[in-house]
C-alpha cells in the first residue's frame, strides 16, 4: 500500500484472481464494497454488512473472510479470490458438484458457499460431512437446509461423466440440473443489488419514521438541499403524481408509498434524499428537516380503539369465517374435551438478500428492474403510484435472494421509479438490513383459542377455533389471512362439526404480510398442541391418534371439499417404525442419569396451493420462431423454488420435445404474460398447468399441420420440424404453422 496519494486516499496493490490490480481510494473502506462498485465483480453478495452472513465470503491468501468486514488495505500485497476467479465459464469441479446436487437454490448465498468450500478442499480436498459443515458454518443458507450443500462439497473431488438429457417426454421426474444453475455458481447471476442501470445513477436513501405513531411536517426542505451539494433531489408524498395508496388486494389498497403527514409505523418512509452514490451513502440524514409529534401507539392485540384507520372500527380490517354442523353441541356430547390459548410472534423473514433495484426511463417507459415476487401486481401498483398507465411501465425482477412471502408487496419500486421519472436520471436503491427490517413486512403475530372434542374412541367430533391476527399498520395480506386459517385450523385431520373466525386487526407494528403459509403455521401450532392433549386424554399414543382421525379419499373438508388422491393417512403410517424408535431412544436417554431430557413429537400440517378466496389464474405462452427457437414466454419468478425448471420439464412432455430445445424468456412485464404471482405454492400447480395446456396446443397445432395422430413424434431440425407416425414422415418449414398456436391460460 502507497500512501502517495491526495490526503484520505491511498494507492492500494493486490493480485485479484491471479490478476494484478491497482486501486485509490479511501484504504479503510469495505472489501465488498470495493470489489462490487469500484471493480465490477459483483458475484461476492452482500447481505448484511456486519459478518453475520457470510454471503460476501472471499479468499485473501487462501483463507476465508468476511469482505464486508475487511478494509482494502488489509488486501495490500495479498492475494484476494472471489467466485469470479474460480473456473470461468467451464465451471471448476466444485461448482459442477454443486449443480449436480442442486445445491444452489436462490443462489444468494452461493457465492460464499464456494469460496469457504474452496478452502476447505485445497487442505482437505474428501472431507467428510462433518468437516464441511464446520467449513461452512459461517455462511448462512435460508434455503436449502444444508444438506445438498454439504453433499456437493464432499463429492467435489470426482468428476463423473455428465448424464444424458432425458429423451422428449421423460423430463418431468427427471433429475436434471436446474436450467438458472450454471449463472448461480458460476457468480454471474443478477439480483437487485447488482442490477446497475445504464448511465449515471443517483443513489436513494429514504428518510423514514423513528417513531410507532408519530405525525410529522417538513421544514424548509429547499435550504437543506442547498446545504447538502451531494444532495441532487428530495421528494415527499407531495410529489406523487398518482394515487399515494398500494395494496395486493385492491379494495384494501391503504398503504402510502411515502407517509402523508402520520407515521403509523417505526420505519415507514416519509421522503426520499437522491444524489450521486459516492457522496450519498456516507450522507448523514439526522439533520434532515422533518419534525415528529409522537403519538400514543399500540403494538400488541387486542388494538383497542386507537385511530390507527378510523375508518375501520376497533381498527378490524376484515374476519373470515368457516362453519359446518353444530359445533357446540358435538363439543357439549363429546366423552373427551380440551381447551388452549396460544400467542405467537412477529417472525422475520431474514432473507439474505435486502431488498434492491434500479430504474431509468427508455423513451416514455419506465423500466424497473428490481427483486420481487409478483412483478404484475408490483407494475400495476406502481403504475397507479405514479400516475403512469400500466404500459408504460415495465417490470424486470432480478433473481430474488429469498422471498419466503415478503417480497410479494411492494417496497423500493415506487420510489427509485419517482426518483427516475421526476430527475430524467437513472436511479438506484440498496435497503440496508435495518432498512429491510424495519420496513418490510413480517409474520402475522397471533392471539389463538381452541376447544377440540373426541368420541370415547379418540374420533374428533368437533372444533371451535377463535383468532386475532395482528396485520400492523396496513393492509398487505391481512385478508387473506384471515380468510385462510379458518379454512385451515382443524388440520389434515376429519372434524365433522366446525365452527372456526379469524380477524385481522391494525396495531402500530410493521405491516404483516405474506410468510410461508398465510397465517396456517400458527393455527397449527395450537391445533397440534390441542391434538396431543386430546390423544393423551383418550389414552391414545399420539401418533395413533392422528392415524386414526386423518383425511382420506372421499372425505370432505369442513367447508365442504370432497378430497380426492390424499396421502397424509399414508404419510403417517409410513413414519410409525421411525416414530417407535424415536419413543425407545428417548426413554432409554432418559433411563439414564443425568439432568437432560429427551422427547419426540409428531404434528401434521396441511395447505391449499393456490389462493383462498382469490382468482388464481395463469398464462404461459410457447411458440417456434422462423429461425428455429423454440420459446416459451413464462412470467413465474423463481425465487430458488426452481420455476423456471419444473414450467419447462412440464411444457417439454406435453409438447414432446427435449428441455434443451427450449429457449427461456421471463420473467418481463413487457415480454410475458401474467403468471402471477410466486406465492401459496402456485406455480408448479398453476403455472405448470398452463404450460401443460400450452405445450398441448402447439403440438396439436403441429400434428394436424402434419396430418399425424397424436402418437407422433416431433423433432426440431434447425428451421423444421420432423414429425414419425409410424412409417410415415413429415417434414414441416417452420414458417407453415399458423400463429397463435401455442398459448396456455390457467
Amino acid at each position: 500500500m502507497s500512501l502517495d496519494a491526495a490526503p484520505g486516499q491511498a494507492r492500494v496493490e493486490m493480485r485479484l484472481n491471479g490478476a494484478p490490480v491497482a486501486l485509490e481510494g479511501d484504504p479503510a473502506r469495505r472489501l465488498s464494497e470495493v470489489l462490487r462498485e469500484d471493480l465490477g465483480l459483483r458475484g461476492t453478495k452482500v447481505g448484511c454488512d456486519a459478518g453475520d452472513c457470510g454471503a460476501c465470503t472471499v479468499l485473501l491468501d487462501g483463507v476465508p473472510v468476511c469482505a464486508c468486514l475487511t478494509p482494502a488495505m488489509q488486501a495490500a500485497g495479498r492475494e484476494v479470490t472471489t467466485v469470479e476467479g474460480l473456473g470461468g465459464e467451464a465451471l471448476n469441479r466444485l461448482q459442477r458438484a454443486f449443480l449436480r446436487h442442486g445445491a444452489a437454490q436462490c443462489g444468494i448465498c452461493t457465492p460464499g458457499m464456494l469460496m469457504a468450500a474452496t478452502a476447505l478442499l485445497a487442505a482437505t480436498p474428501r472431507p467428510t460431512p462433518a468437516q464441511a459443515e464446520e467449513a461452512l458454518a459461517g455462511v448462512l443458507c435460508r434455503c436449502t437446509g444444508y444438506a445438498k450443500i454439504v453433499a456437493a462439497v464432499c463429492d467435489a473431488w470426482r468428476d463423473p461423466a455428465q448424464a444424458p438429457p432425458p429423451e422428449a417426454g421423460q423430463a418431468v421426474g427427471a433429475p436434471i440440473e436446474r436450467l438458472d444453475g450454471a449463472a448461480k455458481v458460476a457468480g454471474t447471476e443478477v439480483f437487485g443489488a447488482d442490477a446497475m442501470p445504464p448511465g449515471e445513477a443517483l443513489l436513494v436513501r429514504a428518510v423514514r419514521s423513528p417513531h410507532h405513531a408519530a405525525d410529522f411536517g417538513f421544514g424548509d426542505l429547499a435550504a437543506w438541499r442547498t446545504a447538502h451539494p451531494v444532495v441532487v433531489a428530495v421528494f415527499t408524498a407531495a410529489d406523487i403524481p398518482g394515487r399515494n395508496r398500494f395494496g395486493v388486494i385492491a379494495p384494501f389498497a391503504d398503504q402510502p408509498a411515502l407517509a402523508e403527514g402520520r407515521g403509523r409505523f417505526r420505519g415507514e418512509a416519509v421522503a426520499l434524499v437522491a444524489g450521486e452514490p459516492a457522496a450519498m451513502a456516507a450522507l448523514e440524514l439526522a439533520d434532515f428537516p422533518v419534525v415528529w409529534t409522537e403519538k400514543p401507539h399500540n403494538l400488541t392485540l387486542p388494538a383497542g380503539e386507537d385511530d390507527i384507520h378510523p375508518e375501520r372500527p376497533g381498527n378490524e380490517l376484515i374476519r373470515g369465517y368457516v362453519a359446518c354442523a353444530d359445533a357446540e353441541a358435538a363439543l357439549a356430547g363429546a366423552a373427551h374435551v380440551v381447551e388452549g390459548a396460544i400467542d405467537t410472534a412477529f417472525v422475520e423473514h431474514a432473507c439474505i438478500e435486502p431488498e434492491a433495484g434500479a430504474a431509468w426511463l427508455e423513451g416514455d417507459t419506465l423500466v424497473i428492474r428490481a427483486c420481487t415476487q409478483a412483478p404484475m401486481m408490483d407494475r400495476d401498483d406502481t403504475a397507479a403510484i405514479l400516475g403512469l398507465a400500466p404500459e408504460r411501465v415495465r417490470m424486470i425482477p432480478t433473481a430474488a435472494g429469498g422471498g419466503f412471502g415478503t417480497k410479494l408487496d411492494l417496497s423500493l419500486q415506487p420510489l427509485i421509479g419517482l426518483v427516475a421519472l421526476k430527475t430524467g436520471r437513472p436511479a438506484r436503491m440498496v435497503y440496508s438490513r435495518h432498512d429491510s427490517m424495519t420496513s418490510t413486512t413480517k409474520r402475522h403475530p397471533a392471539r389463538m383459542r381452541a376447544r377440540i372434542g373426541a368420541d370415547a374412541d379418540g374420533r374428533i367430533v368437533a372444533m371451535w377455533f377463535d383468532g386475532d391476527f395482528n396485520t400492523g399498520a396496513y393492509a398487505s395480506w391481512g385478508p387473506t389471512v384471515a380468510n385462510r386459517v379458518p379454512v385451515h385450523a382443524c388440520g389434515p385431520y376429519r372434524t365433522p362439526a366446525y365452527r372456526a373466525e379469524a380477524r385481522a386487526i391494525h396495531t402500530n407494528g410493521p405491516p404483516a404480510g405474506a410468510f410461508r403459509g398465510f397465517g396456517v403455521p400458527q393455527a397449527a401450532v395450537l391445533q397440534e398442541t390441542l391434538y396431543d392433549d386430546l390423544a393423551i386424554a383418550a389414552g391414545l399414543d399420539r401418533l395413533a391418534f392422528r392415524r386414526l382421525n386423518a383425511l382420506r379419499d372421499g372425505d370432505a373438508t369442513p367447508t365442504g371439499q370432497v378430497l380426492r388422491g390424499v396421502g397424509i393417512a399414508e404419510c403417517l403410517e409410513a413414519l410409525a417404525p421411525h416414530w417407535e424408535r424415536a419413543l425407545s431412544d428417548a426413554a432409554a436417554f432418559n433411563d439414564a442419569a443425568g439432568t437432560r431430557r429427551r422427547g419426540a413429537g409428531v404434528a401434521a400440517c396441511w395447505y391449499g396451493c393456490g389462493n383462498t378466496a382469490l382468482p388464481n389464474p395463469s398464462t404461459i405462452r410457447v411458440g417456434l420462431t422462423a429461425q428455429g427457437r423454440l420459446v416459451l414466454h413464462q412470467g413465474a419468478c423463481d425465487i430458488g423454488q426452481g420455476a423456471n425448471t419444473v414450467i419447462t420439464q412440464i411444457c417439454a412432455d406435453a409438447l414432446g420435445l427435449p428441455v434443451a430445445d427450449f429457449h427461456l424468456v421471463g420473467p418481463d412485464t413487457t415480454l410475458t404474460p401474467d403468471a402471477g404471482k410466486t406465492s401459496a405454492s402456485r406455480q408448479t400447480y398453476v403455472s405448470g398447468k398452463a404450460a401443460e395446456l400450452a405445450g398441448r396446443a402447439l403440438r396439436a397445432a403441429i400434428l394436424r399441420r402434419a396430418n399425424m395422430g397424436d402418437g407422433a413424434r416431433i423433432a426440431l431440425d434447425g428451421d423444421a420440424l420432423t414429425i414419425t407416425g409410424g412409417e410415415a414422415t413429415a417434414r414441416l418449414e417452420l414458417g407453415d404453422l399458423p400463429e397463435g398456436a401455442g398459448g396456455g391460460d390457467l
